[in-house]
């Protein structure tokens, strides 16, 4: 039982601050924060993220490329263009290192306001750090454990966030319903979205990339969006009013 709390608590965090962080701040920028307090979130994803920490300017610059052009060859992570799921999560990788490590020219349109802290991606982002955070998983399953089945879980735990983006993003343009006829293949993936903190909506994202709340229908739930309006109210983060009312 202990484990299985681990792994949703891990699940839910992690997922929440790539949903509110890394996607709505970093590359769309619906939102506005003191330097003091996205050091904070930093941390957050560092934390929850741990032995798969990303850097959420990369990854701003590849979900903005992947907008740009979902579903052609150029697209980083399209189901389009892997085969299968693990593929994708491998091309992905490939796709996010590249962009890293500069070897991906990128125009400097897709650069713009991007959150910055190399100082911390320097420390958090190397395979020392990634290696130590796998032996404090390994030593929780072990810890924690209970019977044999719930090591299988131990590869999402050490990829999470590797994990969830692909689960998305491979779902989201593959299987599930739509709101609006695009040019693409993305889809909602469940009508009410309570394991993936509003990112399910991934149809609706991809007609209103600008809009903070990915709901649109009465039964459609934004989690991430709800929080965000708290936040906004606690003086923590300043939502941006035009694409809030929208």
């Amino acid at each position: 039982m202990a484990i299985l709390i681990l792994i949703l608590v891990h699940w839910y965090t992690s997922l929440f601050f790539q949903s509110f962080f890394h996607h709505r701040y970093a590359a769309h920028r619906l939102c506005t924060m003191s330097r003091g307090w996205e050091k904070f979130f930093y941390w957050c994803c560092f934390i929850t993220q741990g032995s798969s920490y990303i850097s959420a300017s990369s990854y701003g610059i590849m979900h903005r490329l992947h907008h740009a052009h979902t579903d052609t060859e150029e697209d980083p992570h399209s189901p389009k263009n892997s085969t299968n799921l693990l593929l994708m999560m491998w091309d992905t990788r490939n796709s996010y290192y590249n962009i890293f490590s500069k070897k991906t020219l990128v125009d400097e349109k897709f650069k713009k306001d991007l959150p910055q802290w190399p100082a911390f991606d320097r420390i958090a982002h190397n395979w020392i750090t990634r290696a130590l955070w796998a032996c404090l998983y390994v030593a929780l399953y072990i810890l924690l454990a209970n019977h044999w089945w719930q090591f299988l879980f131990l590869p999402i735990t050490l990829a999470i966030s590797s994990f969830q983006g692909a689960v998305v993003n491979w779902w989201a343009h593959r299987f599930g319903y739509e709101n609006y006829k695009l040019n693409n293949t993305s889809k909602n993936i469940v009508p009410v979205d309570l394991f993936f903190w509003g990112e399910a909506y991934h149809n609706n994202h991809h007609k209103h990339p600008g809009r903070i709340n990915n709901a649109d229908r009465w039964f459609e739930i934004d989690p991430t969006y709800q929080l965000m309006r708290l936040m906004d109210k606690l003086k923590i983060i300043r939502l941006n009013r035009v694409m809030a009312a929208s």
